[in-house]
């Protein structure tokens, strides 16, 4: 048995029915002070004070003890939105934006998701986990225990193929746990470009049903925005994964009120992803799909609009209209090149005016809610998995999203095992 004694703080602790947090509860954050956190197998076994710990080893026997005095524990970050495995960054891409390039107008010129396509398809799959591993790993050296990933820069189905069996390599890993995304509608290959319906065509004839078939991813993504795929083009799609269980989470309004919330919503999507434009009438569609408990997670993604300089989703009206927010990563070599969920929650409270209790909602059982697993993720509490993470020795659980740019992660536990 591990256990964490001597915890400064041991921070997020929830009620064992809690799958989410909404609203004004996101600004409650239950941390036990002078704490110890006990973890057998991969699970969560036991917490309390330290004043009861000794008659509680006594009991277990023996044990092995990390003394995290001056140190916070934290449930592992999940991360419900990544875009790790790539074939090569997009600096020059970075340097056109500088210079007053819009991400449409770069597309366009034949960059952006297509640039990262020519890559891919030539890369190897060994290139290709390698590269993915190394992203992986930097991702966990920040606290990340969780994460879903992105198929999409393929846009065949022989390369969307190679792209599912890395993550599958991912997982196999057995270290942070992994779900895959399908994403064969990230935009139109050069090869359908004029023809986008015939590209719709091939998606739901050949490649939805290859997939499904293999089962070898969780869900399924549509880019649901302007210049890219429509609410038509979506729904067609997503009526035909239904057939192979293959549940939605959409890229949605990032460029425009595009009805991808809308159409996210109606298909039962995990989560609808990006969400810089919502108004008034996507507020009230998010909210009627909680109406039995289990909706739709709007999930706002701070790197990418902080890298490309947009629009700022409206999170503080959207927590008011009593819905629950995440905030994920978006981790890709176009718009947001970084796994660091530390950054993501200094973004939260910096540039979206979240407080700190609320981004860490927004990162650990919310995020674990948009991947489907936050009956065992994203909180402490007897029998969830033990997916924690031990500071450096800080201050307070406030000096996490407020000291932004270097690692505060000194100890990551994975299933119950130190991993780093």
């Amino acid at each position: 048995m591990l256990v964490i004694t001597h915890i400064k703080g041991l921070v997020q602790i929830l009620p064992d029915d809690v799958r989410y947090v909404a609203g004004a509860d996101m600004q409650k954050l239950q941390v036990l002070e002078n704490a110890y956190l006990a973890m057998e197998g991969d699970r969560i076994k036991d917490f309390g004070p330290m004043a009861d710990y000794e008659a509680k080893k006594a009991a277990w026997g023996g044990v092995e003890e990390i003394d995290a005095h001056g140190r916070f524990v934290f449930p592992a970050y999940c991360d419900s939105h990544t875009h790790i495995v790539y074939a090569g960054s997009r600096e020059i891409e970075y340097n056109d934006k500088i210079r007053g390039l819009s991400y449409e107008e770069i597309a366009k010129r034949g960059g952006g998701i297509l640039n990262s396509c020519d890559r891919l398809r030539a890369a190897t799959e060994d290139e290709l986990f390698e590269a993915a591993k190394a992203r992986f790993e930097e991702m966990m050296a920040y606290g990340t225990g969780a994460m879903e990933i992105k198929s999409g820069y393929g846009l065949d189905l022989e390369s969307e193929l190679k792209m599912l069996r890395v993550i599958a390599r991912l997982k196999a890993l057995n270290l942070a746990q992994v779900r895959a995304n399908f994403l064969p509608a990230h935009a139109v290959p050069r090869e359908y470009i004029g023809r986008q319906s015939e590209y719709v065509d091939l998606i739901v004839r050949e490649m939805i049903p290859a997939v499904g078939k293999e089962k070898s991813a969780d869900f399924i993504d549509v880019f649901c925005d302007r210049g890219f795929f429509t609410v038509a083009e979506t729904d067609r799609m997503l009526e035909a994964a239904a057939a192979y269980g293959l549940q939605p989470k959409i890229h949605a309004n990032e460029l425009d009120f595009s009805g991808g919330i809308q159409v996210g919503v109606k298909h039962g999507a995990l989560s609808v992803d990006h969400l810089e434009y919502v108004g008034d009438a996507e507020i009230e569609c998010l909210k009627a799909s909680w109406k039995g408990g289990r909706g739709t997670m709007p999930t706002v993604l701070p790197g990418a609009a902080f890298f490309l300089e947009m629009e700022l989703s409206p999170v503080r009206k959207m927590m008011q209209a009593g819905l629950p927010v995440a905030l994920a990563s978006d981790f890709n070599p176009g718009s947001a090149p970084s796994g660091n969920m530390q950054f993501i929650q200094s973004l939260g409270c910096i540039r979206y005016k979240m407080y700190p209790e609320e981004v860490v909602h927004a990162t650990t059982i919310n995020t674990a809610y948009a991947i489907g697993l936050s009956d065992e993720l994203g909180g402490i509490g007897r029998g969830r998995r033990a997916n924690v993470f031990i500071t450096k020795p800080i201050p307070s659980y406030e000096y996490m999203p407020y000291s932004f740019g270097n690692n505060k992660v000194e100890t990551l536990v994975l299933n119950g095992k130190v991993v780093r």
